[in-house]
């Protein structure tokens, strides 16, 4: 009898403290510490390395991140691969897994996992666009087909250090990624957020500091240029997963194989050619982007006149309010509601009728697939003189600008 009551005070004393004795706040850093290193595994070796090749990895950090992947999430390589590369080949049509310009933010957040789930049973995808994942033996054998085991041995291992807590953790654990991932990227990074680029699809960047998703949150960075390993591109961004593969590259662990590319100003030339098409073409969503930025001072430039007359709360005043944040858009991406209001903003605002005008006869220069090299770079020429010559300061200087600029 006494030997039963000693057994069940110790499973009671276990079920309680679990073999730490640990209080809360250990468990709760436990728990933030292991999920990062979840979210680490899944930026850097999912979607860097193994999605889009950016920075390949030596095999020791390439395996702890395959096997932490199997203990956090039971997460299959070549599912979450195909299904990510078929999202950016497919990105916002109904073809795409997972997009809320088709199913729904209220979906994909409540029910991104779901989503994913079912993709990752479409067994077209997966030989379409899952090539070149791991196919070795542990992957055969645990991390594809027993991928069960794994969050079931991180049960164990939770409640083993925590007692009846570890149960809450581990619960934790596995809904990090769902909604992290299937949820928040999903979701709010193609439906609510910043955009540094006008990229053909809706993705935004939801935080300029990359810190709780490890840089996923610069997600219009990533759909901007995909093949980066380095999510940030601004001054003021910050990519943590970066951090971490530059850091196992000092140490020999990594390669970085791609990043976005910079835009490099060089002697100004007397006439555009065919290298200033050249750096045009390659660096087309930079270029606009600073495009942009010319078209928004203009729209300030004609508040602030406005708000010297004191006609800041007129409809003239709101309705370039409203400018300031969608005149620079590509025509497809401004809501219909909004583009009537930006005819009547062009009618009234020569100068930035003129700037609208003119962004659309640069960008036709990569978006005509039917002109030959020499055309597209006579073009170019035409383009620039005629910017020169509008009488548009902020037009001038971009052109000038971009008869400087270096492949």
């Amino acid at each position: 009898m006494n030997t039963l009551t000693t057994l069940a005070d110790c499973l009671l004393n276990w079920l309680a403290n679990g073999l730490l004795h640990a209080t809360w706040w250990q468990i709760v850093i436990y728990t933030l510490v292991t999920t990062h290193f979840t979210i680490a595994s899944v930026t850097i070796f999912l979607h860097r390395s193994q999605a889009h090749r950016s920075v390949d990895l030596h095999a020791i950090p390439s395996h702890f991140f395959r096997l932490w992947l199997w203990l956090g999430t039971g997460q299959v390589t070549k599912e979450w691969v195909a299904i990510h590369r078929k999202h950016h080949a497919k990105c916002e049509t109904v073809d795409d897994p997972h997009s809320p310009q088709v199913y729904g933010i209220k979906k994909l957040l409540l029910e991104g996992a779901e989503l994913y789930r079912a993709e990752s049973k479409n067994l077209e995808t997966l030989q379409k666009f899952g090539h070149g994942t791991p196919d070795d033996w542990m992957e055969r054998h645990f991390y594809g087909n027993n991928n069960w085991v794994g969050v079931g041995l991180m049960l164990v291992i939770n409640l083993a250090l925590f007692g009846a807590a570890g149960l809450t953790v581990w619960a934790v654990q596995m809904a990090w990624i769902p909604v992290t991932a299937a949820g928040i990227i999903n979701g709010l990074g193609h439906w609510w957020g910043y955009r540094n680029f006008e990229a053909s699809d809706a993705s935004t960047n939801i935080s300029p500091w990359g810190i709780i998703i490890g840089g996923e949150e610069l997600h219009n960075n990533h759909h901007t240029y995909p093949t980066s390993a380095k999510l940030s591109v601004k001054p003021y961004e910050f990519d943590l997963g970066w951090a971490y593969i530059r850091t196992l590259e000092i140490f020999g662990l990594a390669r970085v194989r791609k990043t976005a590319p910079v835009l490099k100003l060089g002697d100004i030339k007397p006439v555009a050619d065919s290298k200033t098409l050249e750096a045009l073409i390659a660096h087309r969503y930079e270029v606009m982007a600073k495009y942009a930025k010319h078209l928004r001072e203009e729209c300030r430039s004609e508040l602030a006149r406005l708000k010297a007359e004191g006609a800041q709360n007129s409809a003239r005043w709101k309705d370039l309010h409203l400018a300031q944040r969608w005149l620079h858009r590509d025509a497809d991406k401004i809501p219909h509601a909004v583009k009537e209001r930006m005819v009547s903003v062009c009618d009234q605002h020569a100068v930035l009728a003129k700037l609208v005008a003119m962004r659309e006869e640069l960008r036709s220069l990569w978006t005509r697939t039917n002109v030959s090299a020499d055309q597209l770079v006579a073009d170019l020429q035409a383009w620039c003189r005629k910017a020169e010559e509008s009488g548009i300061a902020e037009l001038q200087l971009f052109a000038i600008r971009l008869r400087a600029s270096q492949a």
